[in-house]
């Protein structure tokens, strides 16, 4: 399973290629886990109610992981690995930790996320 950042996610809905296709692709093939902090940052960007419809569409369609403690698992992540120094915050945290735990990969255009990934855990 892949959980896509929501950089990946902006692209998809922008229908920037090749993230549009290849993400699609994913998502026909139920790869994608929905995460509440990535769906929660696709929100606040939101401009228009259609907009909305759309993202929470398809976070009721996704599957989705047990998020239970996942912010204090994060927060405890980031501070045993001093995440917070090397600029990566919270959501980003709780992402990473999730991967970790549930045996995912990340799909992220971030690249101090991408240098701090594993090849195990990062998807290429």
């Amino acid at each position: 399973m892949i959980i896509t950042d929501t950089s990946v996610w902006i692209e998809f809905f922008k229908s920037h290629e090749p993230f549009f296709s290849r993400h699609s692709e994913l998502l026909e093939n139920n790869q994608v886990i929905a995460l509440s902090p990535v769906f929660g940052e696709l929100l606040q960007g939101v401009k228009l109610n259609s907009e909305k419809s759309i993202i929470l569409e398809y976070w009721y369609y996704l599957p989705k992981i047990d998020e239970t403690n996942l912010f204090i698992k994060a927060g405890d992540y980031s501070l045993e690995n001093h995440l917070i120094s090397k600029g990566v915050g919270l959501i980003d945290s709780s992402i990473i930790v999730t991967a970790l735990e549930y045996g995912c990969t990340i799909w992220t255009l971030d690249e101090k996320i991408n240098r701090l990934l594993s090849s195990k855990i990062r998807y290429i």
